[in-house]
């Protein structure tokens, strides 16, 4: 097979969490920026791949492909290494439960919510919604203590081995980890913290790190 391609931007934490599952399965893929955030939007001929202009996008062998679940199933069931979903079907539910959760509540609340809020906003020399911070970070700890309890005692978010869940969550979790309250509110849970320590460690997480 060909070696597939990714399109996105870097710092999108969906192109990461599509980019972490590749590095997971051992998969040689080439990234190609693609700026949503760009002067005009991204370009005609990204438009003509993802017709929403979002990110990321994806080939392999002429097969395209968007949508970040997607990509990633793809990638998990499309090449060698080790399994990302698991085979039981109750586990396999608790793992896209627990991405639903990421794309309903982690992402607009504690990564727009807090971390644009708080800290990209003020970096960009843009005053931050106060208000909007404020409702964000009280939702939090109902968000965290929700991944949480999901958790149980296992190492990793869907049980005893790595899912996509974990990869999912990860880059949401990285951004939201730059405001000053998160880490507080991640250690009130040791199972969530233990989980958090143990992605950082992960070689994956290193190879995927945005540049900017």
């Amino acid at each position: 097979m060909g070696k597939p391609v990714l399109y996105g931007a870097d710092y999108s934490v969906y192109v990461r969490a599509a980019r972490l599952a590749l590095h997971e399965k051992g998969v040689d893929y080439d990234l190609v920026p693609v700026d949503v955030f760009a002067e005009g939007g991204p370009p005609p001929s990204y438009c003509a791949r993802q017709p929403f202009g979002r990110i990321p996008a994806f080939e392999h062998d002429g097969f395209e492909l968007y949508e970040t679940g997607a990509i990633s199933r793809y990638a998990d069931e499309a090449f060698d290494g080790p399994d990302l979903q698991p085979a039981d079907p109750r586990s396999r539910a608790r793992v896209n439960q627990i991405i639903s959760i990421a794309d309903g509540y982690i992402y607009p609340v504690l990564v727009w919510g807090v971390y644009v809020e708080q800290v990209s906003k003020p970096a960009r020399g843009e005053p931050g919604d106060d208000r909007r911070l404020a409702v964000s970070l009280s939702k939090a700890p109902v968000i965290l203590k929700a991944l949480a309890d999901l958790t149980g005692g296992g190492p990793w978010l869907g049980g005893t081995a790595l899912t996509l869940a974990d990869l999912h969550v990860a880059p949401m979790i990285e951004y939201f980890t730059k405001a000053p309250q998160s880490l507080p509110m991640l250690g009130v849970h040791a199972t969530l913290m233990g989980w958090w320590l143990r992605m950082l460690e992960r070689a994956s997480m290193r190879q995927t790190e945005p540049v900017g």
